[in-house]
């Protein structure tokens, strides 16, 4: 019992002992003097305060990385609203008759104001809202041309806008990819990386005809919030860049063919890639990974296209055109009558547009697997357009006659010529271009009520037009031009000048 007793006397003795420590009991002299030496670095102004500086800094960066995704979601939709405000402020500044209203009349006119533009830019994002652009496209002056922006070495084989129309990119067949400003026409380059450097962002060794050190590439894509670009080649990857600092952030291997074509899913980070290996792949630029394969087609994917649903449009030569629902794990087939597809865009979620090589362009719709309306001869010759000038006094060829024959005994080069090579949509709107090899891009007004297309305007520019890019705006319309023919060498045009031509498009 003794000993039994003794340990808590000792304890409480320790403790007591514990309890009389000045530094915890009250404040002496010495941490007085360690607090006010504290409180004197972090509210002095000198050199020596900056350690206090440094402190507050660091809480600042802590705050930031605190910040969850959800958060961030809600500071840009704020400094999204903020914009829209502003523009309606300033749309109801310009108008006079609300000059005698009240102040709340005027913040009602504001707010509702601001939900339609919220709502038709909404409307138009989804693709389900169309706007008449090209009723409003006047037509060209003699003095309107297409004025080359940028020079490539080689052909160009591909060309994207950025979401604001203010940046732009190609590609070209000696590897070489491009980044310009739309104004000026300043470009920087992309420099490759080394073999170490790529093996390190997960390229593989690729077997067959295309070797590691391929640099051709056929296809580009830019992410809407303008912080990824794609590229994709005969080395059979898909390579990520940083658009802000031009360098290599990742590549992905898993294709067994030639990427062909490449697309974002707009507002997301979501890229869709499509290759000579006859397969679609989804990926995702943000989290670097590979999420799922698509199949369907019996040949080579050429294009590949995607607006902001789920929902993916690619273009192969077996002359079928197919759409893939993702969520629903189906697709709808949609079969070209006449020879091999080309190339094919969104126009909405239920309208699609597309070239073939027989020089006829196609007006598509979601409920036939037909096309609703052909134009054939799109693309004549230059030699077959003097000829049908003198006959019919300088009307355009409306499909009545072919481009030569198509026959496999006597296909030959120069029909390559016609082939609709490239075509576009300019966003949520009726106005389209299509572009061959015949010395001209044309443009085209979808009329989606009669179901057909008719003839605009056509644009001369010389040589193979294999990309095409409408500005978000429709007041610019950006060609990708070469001497060759974007996949094959099997045409050759001396005269024209490889890269990036842009024409200006007036609207009333």
């Amino acid at each position: 019992m003794k000993n039994k007793m003794s340990a808590p006397k000792g304890g409480a003795r320790k403790g007591k002992g514990f309890l009389r420590d000045p530094f915890f009991v009250e404040d002496s002299k010495k941490r007085r003097k360690i607090d006010s030496d504290v409180i004197r670095s972090d509210d002095s102004d000198d050199d020596y305060g900056l350690a206090g500086k440094h402190g507050v800094r660091e809480e600042e960066e802590a705050e930031l990385v605190e910040e969850t995704a959800d958060e961030k979601r809600q500071r840009v939709a704020r400094a999204y609203l903020d914009k829209v405000r502003g523009i309606a402020a300033k749309a109801e500044e310009d108008e006079e008759e609300l000059e005698g209203e009240r102040e709340d009349e005027r913040e009602g006119e504001r707010d509702s104001r601001v939900s339609r533009i919220l709502q038709q830019e909404q409307l138009e994002d989804a693709g389900r809202v169309c706007r008449a652009i090209a009723s409003r496209v006047q037509t060209p002056e003699s003095s309107d041309e297409f004025r080359v922006l940028v020079k490539h070495r080689k052909s160009v084989t591909a060309v994207v806008l950025s979401e604001d129309d203010h940046k732009g990119f190609s590609a070209s067949k000696d590897g070489t990819i491009l980044h310009w400003d739309v104004d000026s026409g300043k470009h920087e380059k992309y420099q490759w990386p080394s073999e170490e450097v790529l093996r390190s962002h997960g390229a593989r060794d690729t077997q067959g005809r295309a070797t590691r050190h391929s640099r051709h590439v056929l296809a580009l894509a830019v992410s809407s919030d303008g912080k990824y670009l794609a590229s994709g080649g005969l080395d059979r990857h898909i390579h990520l860049w940083d658009t802000r600092t031009r360098k290599h952030i990742q590549a992905f291997p898993g294709h067994k063919g030639p990427v062909s074509c490449l697309t974002f899913r707009q507002g997301t980070s979501e890229l869709f890639s499509g290759s000579f290996d006859r397969t679609v792949k989804i990926w995702n630029a943000e989290d670097r990974s590979y999420i799922t394969t698509l199949f369907g087609h019996q040949s080579e994917i050429l294009t590949i296209d995607c607006l902001r649903k789920e929902r993916v449009l690619t273009v192969g030569r077996d002359r079928i055109m197919q759409l893939y629902k993702v969520p629903e794990e189906s697709r709808l087939v949609f079969r070209a009558p006449a020879s091999s597809l080309e190339c094919g865009c969104f126009i909405s979620n239920d309208e699609f547009f597309s070239g073939s090589d027989d020089g006829s362009v196609e007006l598509w719709n979601m409920l036939r697997k037909k096309p609703a309306y052909i134009v054939k001869n799109a693309h004549a010759l230059l030699a077959a357009n003097n000829n049908i000038e003198q006959k019919d006094s300088g009307k355009i060829p409306n499909g009545h006659i072919e481009n030569g024959d198509h026959s496999s005994g006597s296909y030959h080069c120069q029909s390559a010529h016609s082939w609709v090579s490239s075509v576009a949509v300019c966003r949520s709107s009726d106005l389209a271009a299509s572009g061959a090899g015949n010395g001209c891009v044309r443009l085209w007004a979808v009329e989606s009520e009669t179901k057909g297309i008719r003839t605009l305007f056509d644009l001369p520019l010389v040589g193979f037009v294999n990309s095409l890019a409408f500005a978000k705006s429709g007041q610019f319309l950006v060609a990708g031009v070469g001497q060759e023919p974007r996949l094959g060498r099997w045409g050759n045009i001396q005269s024209a000048q490889n890269g990036i031509a842009i024409h200006s498009l007036k609207l009333s």
